[in-house]
Formats: structure tokens, C-alpha cells, sequence
């Protein structure tokens, strides 16, 4: 008798084990991305910038129907990114290389993003070329507060002469109900050699680290996110030496920034080729306050380069490179140089019962 009583108890508590062990944590996924979208002008010369060397000024002919053809591949690559988590184009979406708002407007008017009724903030930066950076967001998810643009001041130690850049956009914003912070970043490029240049991303660096310092002085807990095309890879001086992004996400301190993409270059992996050699030029770097594992507000939960086979060189010389939209003086009907970046930001809405029981 005793012995059946005690198998009776055993196998209650294993029906209990059970029960519990199926009831699944339920959460919701937001996507961040970030992707430079490789001179995306539209057809017409602005007088007051030297937008006339961009691919498609030089195109001799059907420039609006190639306008037409960069707007949709654009949009495909956008609406894409996080879908196979999230069933949902990213809420927030960093871009680079925009020459201006028409172009935004026109992209989110195409037919693969107008239904998601994304806004747009976006300022006019000095940037000798016209290009400009910019932040997308569906309005159902992320109301914005307040944005700013901050200028990188660079100047030529030879002759004093200013050299003109994309200015960082910041904008702060409500998350559903939580305060985030964005910093959206296109830092100077490496023309004229990766040592020569070093300086003018190290002082596009200081700008960043400048805002990140201000709210967290504010809020030493603010969820700061700064993302961008850096034009340097994680563990160059600018990002290790200036911003002090670390790589190991469970030894940060409070107002420490921490960098996922580190992994990813230590791997071998990369954004942008040239020369048969991979750069992790694009980068989404997050404070600490998003690091926070337990999910009861938005968290981190994991990072990803967005390397499709459609966005792939599939043959020729560049095999394997990102599959750009122009090259040898023409369009390829191809997308970017630069492949997109994005994390995953995850907080629990509730547990599912999936035992059956009720």
C-alpha cells in the first residue's frame, strides 16, 4: 500500500514537470537595421552640391527608368530584413547614402513598404557630395520626441581648409511605451589611405561618445543605440579607443558601449569587400541598459549581418562580394555595396500554455 501511495505521488509530480516544462515564454521581437544603400540619387542636379559625379548622373541615358529599378530593390531589401523572426520589415531602419528626403519618400511609397506607414527624419548634412543620412520608422511602433543633428567639424592640418561630412543624426523616441536613444552615423571614408584618414573618423567618433556622454548624464541607464556605416572595422582606434566599445557582453560597466559586431569580424566576416579582403564597416553598437536580461522591457537578444544569396555576387571576378548596383559605368540591377546590419530586441509579453491543460 505504501509503495503504490508513493508511485501515485511520483507520478503526480511528473505530470506536474511536464505541465510545467510545456508552458512556452511568449515575446515580442522588434528589428533594428541599419543599411547604406549606395548612392541612392535621384535624377535631377542640385546646383549647390557635386551630385553630378553619383552612378546615376553619369548614366547618359534612362536614368528615370534605373531611379525607378534602385527605388525597388531597395524596398525588397528592406522588407526583408528581420522577417524571417519577426513576419514584419524592421521598425527602425538607419540609411546612408541618401542624397535627400525625395528619395526616402519615393522609397516608402513603393508598394512593398507603403503599407507599413513608415516616417521619416531626416536633415540636410554639408557633405560636399549631397549625401546625407537619415532614420526610418513604422509609426504604430516608435513615436520620436525630439532629433538633432550634430556636425563633425574636420579640418586639413595643412591648410586649415574644412573638410565636409555627414553630420550624426540623434533621435530620441518612445519604443512602444520605452525611451530610446538613436544615433544614426555615416563616419568620413578611408580615401587617401586607412592611416592618413585615421583622424577625421577618431573626431566623428568624439561627436558620438560627446551625445552618448549627455544622456547618460542624464539617464546613466538611457538605451542608446548608434549605428551607421563607421568606415572602420570594431576593433579599429576609433570604436576601441574613442567610444571604449567592448566585446563581452556580461563584463560591461553601467555607461559602457557594447559592440556585437566584434565577434562577427573576429570571425572572418564582413559587410564590404575590396581587394579580396572583407571590412565590418557597418555596425550597431548598444549601451548597456539594452543588455539587460530579463525581458521584462526591450533587450538585446541577438545581432546579424543581412547576407541573403540574393544580395550575392553570384560569378565573375567579384564572386561573393555584395551584389552592387553599379559598376563599369552602368547600372547592374544589383543592390548595394554594403550588405545591411541588424539586431533583434526581445521583451516577454506573457507565458503560453501548451500542455493543454487549463
Amino acid at each position: 500500500m505504501k509503495l503504490t501511495l508513493f508511485c501515485l505521488y511520483i507520478g503526480l509530480l511528473l505530470l506536474s514537470a511536464l505541465g510545467f516544462s510545456q508552458e512556452k515564454k511568449h515575446y515580442k521581437i522588434q528589428t533594428i537595421a541599419f543599411y547604406n544603400l549606395e548612392n541612392l540619387f535621384d535624377t535631377t542636379d542640385d546646383p549647390n552640391t557635386f551630385d553630378e559625379s553619383s552612378p546615376l548622373m553619369e548614366l547618359k541615358i534612362d536614368r528615370e527608368n534605373v531611379f525607378k529599378l534602385k527605388i525597388k530593390n531597395m524596398a525588397k531589401v528592406i522588407s526583408d530584413i528581420g522577417k524571417d523572426s519577426n513576419q514584419n520589415s524592421p521598425t527602425l531602419v538607419g540609411v546612408a547614402e541618401i542624397e535627400n528626403r525625395t528619395v526616402l519618400e519615393h522609397l516608402l511609397n513603393d508598394s512593398l513598404l507603403i503599407d507599413k506607414d513608415y516616417g521619416i527624419i531626416h536633415y540636410e548634412s554639408p557633405d560636399a557630395r549631397g549625401i546625407d543620412v537619415a532614420l526610418l520608422y513604422q509609426k504604430q511602433l516608435f513615436k520620436p520626441t525630439s532629433s538633432s543633428k550634430h556636425e563633425v567639424k574636420i579640418y586639413d592640418t595643412d591648410t586649415g581648409n574644412r573638410y565636409y561630412t555627414r553630420d550624426i543624426l540623434l533621435v530620441s523616441g518612445f519604443l512602444e511605451n520605452e525611451p530610446v536613444h538613436v544615433l544614426v552615423n555615416h563616419w568620413p571614408s578611408r580615401r587617401g589611405g586607412e592611416t592618413k584618414s585615421r583622424k577625421n573618423r577618431m573626431k566623428a567618433a568624439s561627436v558620438a561618445k560627446r551625445i552618448t556622454d549627455s544622456l547618460q548624464t542624464i539617464n546613466p541607464y538611457a538605451k542608446i543605440i548608434i549605428m551607421g556605416d563607421l568606415n572602420d572595422d570594431p576593433t579599429n582606434a576609433s570604436l576601441k579607443k574613442v567610444l571604449k566599445t567592448k566585446k563581452d557582453m556580461d563584463k560591461l560597466a553601467p555607461k559602457d558601449i557594447y559592440n556585437p559586431y566584434e565577434a562577427f569580424y573576429k570571425q572572418g566576416q564582413g559587410t564590404t569587400a575590396y581587394r579580396d579582403s572583407w571590412s565590418l564597416f557597418d555596425q550597431i553598437l548598444i549601451s548597456k541598459a539594452l543588455t539587460e536580461k530579463d525581458f521584462s522591457t526591450y533587450s538585446f537578444y541577438k545581432a546579424a549581418i543581412y547576407n541573403k544569396n540574393y544580395l550575392i555576387t553570384q560569378s565573375g571576378t567579384y564572386k561573393g562580394y555584395p551584389l552592387r548596383s553599379f559598376s563599369n559605368g552602368g547600372f547592374s540591377n544589383g543592390f548595394s555595396d554594403h550588405f545591411p546590419v541588424y539586431i533583434y530586441l526581445i521583451k516577454e509579453v506573457g507565458a503560453i500554455n501548451t500542455s493543454g491543460n487549463k
